[in-house]
């Protein structure tokens, strides 16, 4: 049995967990998220503080789909009582970040700035001198998805580490060409 489905999902207080069928809607202090989920998976709430997810048989694909489900409304219950945060770092001479009304505005060796304009439910932050942008939503799929797309204007390089990372990223250096190490 799955050991990440079997576990309950506890709803803090705050959070409202309703279950019609095999719609899930949550609604907490910081919004509200609506998911469809696998219509062989059973969701069940247990006295308004538990969501129980059980599944039909022990076949692989119900397997997989018992902790992906239990997975998926526990984020669901977290993202709308607390949130979620990715932290990018610029790093690069001249490599900054801006605010332009809710939009991000990049500057990160291009001919023209890059603007980011977020999709609803997310918002952004700048700060640390323009070099650390946050990236803030309560959908964390939505939120990791979109703080890829940020990473992906100027990923960074292998050799002087130029670009933008997500904070805690180790970047795979490089040494560079073999007269500058020293060679004769």
């Amino acid at each position: 049995m799955s050991r990440i489905g079997r576990k309950p999902i506890t709803v803090p207080e705050g959070v409202s967990v309703q279950v019609r069928g095999t719609t899930v809607t949550v609604q907490g202090p910081k919004g509200k998220l609506e998911r469809v989920f696998h219509p062989d998976m059973e969701i069940a709430t247990v006295d308004d503080s538990t969501v129980v997810v059980r599944r039909p048989s022990d076949a692989p694909r119900h397997r997989a789909l018992h902790g992906l489900t239990r997975a998926l409304i526990a984020n669901m219950i977290e993202g709308v009582s607390q949130g979620y945060r990715r932290e990018l770092v610029i790093e690069g001479v001249g490599y900054r970040a801006d605010m332009q009304d809710r939009n991000l505005v990049l500057s990160v060796g291009y001919s023209h700035p890059v603007v980011i304009t977020p999709p609803p439910g997310i918002s952004f932050e700048v700060a640390r001198g323009n070099r650390n942008v946050y990236i803030d939503g309560i959908d964390k799929e939505l939120v990791g998805e979109v703080a890829a797309k940020v990473r992906a204007v100027r990923p960074p390089e292998p050799y002087k580490g130029k670009g933008i990372a997500y904070a805690g990223e180790r970047i795979r250096r490089k040494a560079g060409k073999a007269g500058k190490a020293g060679a004769k």
